[in-house]
């Protein structure tokens, strides 16, 4: 590999402002829904008693769960020694950060009263999961921010594999902690399991390097750099194979509750009966979010292909979403299971599928926090030498021919 010479873009175009225009715009309309939603109160959103996670902590969630992936690059280069992958490691680093702070954003404005967070903040409860995930998202930020530091700081870059391990291991509990939220959820009949921690987990892999990949090609299409096909090839590979192993862990859940007769219930609600939850599991995460994008990535008309390998990727995020929405919203949807065996009816929704419908405010505070994220990417990118300025195959890896 020769020397890599990283460099700052230019950020001069017209197309360069008009990205950041059209973010912002999104970014400002995400803080107008939230402070509608904070002066009138939950009762304009979709949200209820009984659903009291709505649309925004679907979009949080999934980009916290991205942050952890999108380190998947810099991860590999560091704590597997993979030299390929090591000149884009700062800009995965920097995305990583990115990506959860616009979720952390989301979930701070959708607090109802946003000074709530102090109490988050100062007071622990260590037997509430939540409590954990406050110190795992300082912990994140500062361990990927000492990464990086040593990563572009010369007289520290030996340090900078120490640091990788770190930041490694930091995500995987981070994201197991996010799992957890749901698997240590035992009154919730779409919850309660611990294969929710390492599912969560492997997700994060797939949807964080759908995203990596689309602003790396993003980056250099834009910016008018080099990215070589074997650059590119290699991380396609890699998501083809987080996808099948996310297909894997959703069937591996859904069989190991078929096999417990008290989940028979859910498991006909979220596979067959359950309407709108029904279909985004079939078409959203089984189809968009798997099947399409693994034939898009692996089909020999399609697998050369930057734009098919940019649409599997965008299918992959709205496949995520899909099964984020139906974790979240449909796993408060269905009943509480208040006495097992037992028929409960009461004027109070008992035993009745539990309605929800998002309202714009809501979508558009997520999408919010989705372009606030891109907007900083965006910045980093013209203010910091993060971006190597050639990632041809030649530059990265001369002997990639023969290798093939």
């Amino acid at each position: 590999m020769k020397a890599i010479r990283y460099l700052e873009i230019e950020g001069r175009s017209f197309g360069y402002f008009a990205l950041l225009g059209i973010l912002g715009l999104i970014v400002a309309a995400g803080g107008l829904a939230a402070l509608y939603m904070e002066h009138n109160g939950h009762h304009v959103t979709g949200m209820t008693n009984q659903i009291v996670w709505g649309m925004p902590h679907v979009f949080a969630v999934f980009l916290i769960v991205a942050a952890s992936g999108a380190l998947n690059v810099a991860s590999i280069s560091s704590v597997f020694s993979k030299k390929a992958y090591k000149p884009l490691a700062p800009l995965s680093a920097f995305l990583s950060l990115c990506l959860l702070l616009g979720g952390l954003t989301v979930l701070v404005l959708d607090l109802g009263q946003p000074d709530r967070l102090v109490v988050a903040m100062t007071i622990y409860n260590f037997k509430s999961i939540f409590a954990w995930n406050m110190i795992l998202y300082n912990g994140f930020f500062a361990i990927v921010a000492v990464y990086i530091w040593f990563m572009m700081e010369k007289r520290m870059n030996k340090y900078s594999r120490y640091a990788g391990f770190a930041a490694f291991f930091w995500r995987l509990i981070l994201t197991t902690g996010t799992g957890s939220i749901f698997g240590f959820l035992v009154a919730r009949q779409a919850y309660d399991a611990a294969i929710m921690a390492p599912m969560f987990i492997i997700m994060s892999f797939a949807y964080g390097l759908a995203i990596f990949i689309l602003v790396m090609m993003a980056a250099y299409s834009w910016s008018e750099r080099e990215l070589g096909d074997a650059t590119v090839r290699r991380m396609k590979n890699l998501l083809g194979v987080f996808i099948a192993a996310v297909l894997y862990f959703v069937v591996a859940f859904h069989l190991t509750n078929l096999y417990a007769t008290e989940h028979h219930g859910v498991e006909a609600f979220i596979l067959s009966d359950g309407g709108v939850y029904t279909q985004l599991f079939w078409f959203g995460t089984m189809l968009v979010g798997g099947f399409l994008p693994l034939f898009l990535l692996y089909f020999p008309a399609t697998a050369k292909s930057r734009s098919m390998i940019s649409a599997a990727c965008v299918m992959v995020i709205l496949g995520g979403l899909a099964t984020i929405y139906i974790i979240i919203i449909g796993g408060q949807a269905y009943p509480l299971e208040m006495f097992p065996g037992k028929i409960v009816e009461s004027s109070f929704f008992d035993g009745g599928i539990n309605a929800y419908t998002p309202t714009l405010a809501e979508t558009m505070l997520g999408i919010g926090g989705f372009a606030l994220s891109l907007i900083m990417v965006a910045l980093v990118v013209k203010i910091l030498r993060v971006l190597p300025d050639n990632m041809s195959d030649a530059n990265i890896d001369p002997h990639h021919k023969a290798a093939e």
